[in-house]
């Protein structure tokens, strides 16, 4: 299964993309992170339901520093060959 999302709220410059970094190569989920000019962070992930599933409650929760206002999630119809491990894109 793959999702995109998209994390509102103040979540740049307070370590989010290391944050979804860690939390998915802990559930070894392929995918990316980046920085979006409008102050969102945006990525894609791939992996077992589940394990998606876990990594999308830690995205809305967040990194300590982080306020996360708004998380959007879409399950992408077709699979991806996204980067394993998981990484940040600048």
């Amino acid at each position: 299964m793959a999702v995109r999302f998209r994390v509102h709220g103040a979540v740049q410059g307070v370590g989010y993309r290391r944050f979804a970094e860690r939390e998915a190569r802990a559930l070894d989920l392929a995918g990316w992170v980046r920085n979006e000019p409008d102050g969102s962070v945006s990525g894609e992930a791939e992996g077992p339901e589940a394990a998606l599933e876990a990594f999308r409650a830690r995205l809305a929760e967040g990194p300590a520093y982080a306020a996360v206002g708004r998380l959007d999630w879409e399950a992408q119809d077709v699979r991806s060959s996204l980067p394993l491990p998981f990484q940040i894109l600048r």
